[in-house]
């Protein structure tokens, strides 16, 4: 494999200083996007060309613990974040105005903004779900109790799915939340470690510690469910040992529909799922990779490196990570070999 070269990608200035946990682009704006870290801060990027128009730090929100979710509001003038503080927190882009919301009785896992509700959702180790409307009196609009801790959601168009301890599935209408549409176990045997939805609103990719990936449709019908599979990614064998490694990241292609993972082996890969292939793999990174988000247009790619703590506090010491986020264009590897452009 050939070797890392950062030339490839535009550097953001001012990185995070410990772990990277999110990135979010822009709704509409294909050069700006959110990164949450645990050195506690959300930052808001905007993202400048090599010899071209300079890349620059618009914004710094401190919090008061860890960082692990964040994201943009309708029309990208706000922003929301959540982590350990328990708190939701809105975000103004412009003035750099921090707001509460609201909390949740543990820390916040994951969030997502849905568009046809114009409202945020998150995901708590409380086991809740909750809503909110910073234009509302009250912010929360809504709270639900899911059997197990939260550890990712995702949503497209009505449909929201949240990952869960103890390998659970919920899959939800969010018209009607007062009960799952559908509860479901994860086809991976280990923890999940991540989430995304297929912009087309066919299904959701995820992701396990142990190094896999499965499809996932959400047509219930036997038809539909006989297409869903799982796969081994992010390993390799050194000498007589098999290396498996946590696959912390997916995105899918906001165009395309493939889509890209992320692992604590330190790549990226780019994969064609309806074909069941891998398209392409980037040079390996300097550390390992826990965060991914295409652009609004497709155009380019974040990628955040930064010390995932699969080895512990031994791990930390010993292959130290200086955390990083850059982004790089993306070419033909990210479109499928049978793409017409319908």
């Amino acid at each position: 494999m050939s070797s890392f070269d950062e030339s490839n990608y535009v550097t953001v200035p001012s990185p995070p200083f410990d772990t990277i946990s999110s990135i979010r682009y822009h709704p509409s704006n294909p050069d700006q996007l959110l990164v949450s870290a645990w050195d506690t801060t959300v930052r808001f990027y905007e993202i400048g060309e090599p010899g071209g128009r300079k890349n620059e730090a618009k914004a710094k929100f401190d919090h008061r613990a860890a960082v692990l979710a964040c994201s943009f509001n309708m029309d990208g003038t706000r922003a929301f974040s959540g982590g350990l503080d328990t708190s939701v927190r809105e975000l103004d882009l412009g003035s750099e105005k921090i707001s509460n919301l609201g909390t949740h009785s543990d820390s916040i896992s994951s969030m997502t903004f849905a568009r046809s509700t114009n409202s945020l959702i998150t995901g708590s180790w409380d086991r809740t779900l909750r809503f909110w409307d910073p234009r509302a009196a009250n912010a929360q609009t809504g709270s639900y109790t899911t059997p197990e801790r939260i550890y990712s959601i995702d949503h497209v168009n009505h449909t929201l799915v949240v990952a869960m301890a103890s390998r659970l599935f919920h899959i939800y209408d969010i018209r009607k939340m007062d009960t799952p549409a559908q509860q479901r176990e994860s086809s991976l045997k280990y923890m999940t470690r991540s989430l995304a939805c297929m912009p087309d609103g066919g299904g959701y990719a995820t992701a396990s510690v142990e190094g896999r990936i499965a499809v996932e449709y959400f047509d219930p019908s036997p038809a539909a469910q006989e297409k869903k599979y799982a796969f081994k990614c992010h390993r390799q064998t050194i000498g007589d040992t098999d290396h498996v490694w946590p696959v912390n990241a997916l995105a899918f292609h906001p165009t395309y529909h493939t889509f890209a993972s992320g692992g604590s082996d330190g790549t990226v890969s780019i994969w064609d799922h309806k074909v069941k292939k891998r398209l392409r793999q980037y040079p390996k990174f300097v550390g390992p990779v826990g965060a991914l988000a295409f652009n609004c247009d497709g155009t380019r790619v974040a990628v955040g490196v930064g010390y995932m703590w699969d080895e512990g506090e031994e791990g930390m010491r010993s292959n130290q990570v200086t955390p990083w986020v850059g982004v790089r264009k993306v070419g033909d590897e990210v479109k499928p070999k049978s793409w017409t452009g319908n």
